[in-house]
């Protein structure tokens, strides 16, 4: 039982046990006030803040779990691992891979043992320690928007938490991206939370929607308009059990998202946890 007057009182969940109240409020506050000012801005704008909104976060919280991940081999390798169980039955020596978003590019550097050639895609250079990357990998920093790319040349297209940071206005803009430097039946893999069980960001300890840096969070159903609004020809959801990803009927996903959204959010966070996940989808050109 919380005591009254104890701060952590306010939080809907316990802080983990390498951060401190304060740390997870300031994190909150920081993420929150640059959050709002993406979702008040017109495009010219977002395009300004996309280029300086992680210096900033991670200026003003520094002890920001993706810093500590950066700092500890043991938890990138173990990120690597999860991301690399999804994508390698896709990825072989002839395949031209693109990762949007790398961060801190250690993942699209591993990828690059495995493929032909790897490109990062992201809107700041957060690649920090790596200095010898090897000769098929390429970085290129965009404004989140326009790309010059030769269109379909890429096979694979991945992403990992990623389209909850866009904003809603260029979730469209960033698919349609995606498919036009893909090839003809290319890839598109992608994991994000789902909306069931969220929010997902630094707003879980304090509010139930996200007011943090995931700007919207997804179901299955949403998705799967989108990609039929912009002609993908198909598309599947994926589903890991015990360390193996099992190719799922689309109406299952489906089926349980009508079915939970008419439960209250807390009956339906809990369940969605073990009938949805998270989301995994892989979109064909």
């Amino acid at each position: 039982m919380r005591m009254k007057g104890d701060p952590k009182s306010e939080l809907k969940k316990p802080p983990p046990a390498d951060r401190t109240f304060e740390q997870i409020k300031n994190h909150y506050e920081v993420e929150r006030a640059i959050a709002t000012r993406l979702k008040q801005s017109g495009r010219e704008e977002r395009k300004v803040i996309y280029e300086t909104m992680y210096d900033e976060l991670f200026q003003k919280v520094p002890d920001h779990p993706r810093l500590r991940q950066r700092e500890s081999k043991e938890l990138t390798v173990s990120a690597n691992r999860a991301k690399w169980s999804f994508i390698k039955k896709f990825i072989d020596k002839s395949t031209v891979f693109a990762e949007f978003a790398p961060g801190d590019c250690q993942f699209a550097v591993e990828v690059c043992k495995h493929a032909k050639f790897v490109y990062g895609i992201d809107i700041s250079d957060q690649k920090g320690q790596i200095t010898d990357a090897p000769n098929n990998f390429k970085l290129i920093i965009y404004n989140g928007y326009d790309l010059e790319w030769e269109e379909s040349s890429v096979d694979v297209v991945f992403s990992d938490w990623l389209i909850e940071h866009l904003h809603p206005q260029d979730t469209m803009n960033h698919f349609q991206l995606v498919r036009q430097i893909l090839k003809k039946n290319g890839l598109y893999l992608f994991r994000t939370p789902h909306k069931f069980s969220g929010p997902h960001d630094i707003s879980e300890y304090f509010s139930d929607e996200p007011e943090g840096f995931h700007l919207k969070e997804w179901t299955y159903t949403e998705l799967a308009d989108l990609l039929e609004a912009l002609d993908y020809s198909s598309w599947h959801g994926y589903y890991r059990v015990k360390g193996k990803w099992i190719k799922m009927p689309f109406w299952y996903l489906t089926f349980f998202e009508k079915t939970l959204k008419f439960f209250p959010t807390q009956y339906r966070k809990f369940t969605s946890k073990y009938f949805l996940q998270g989301i995994s989808m892989v979109a064909v050109k």
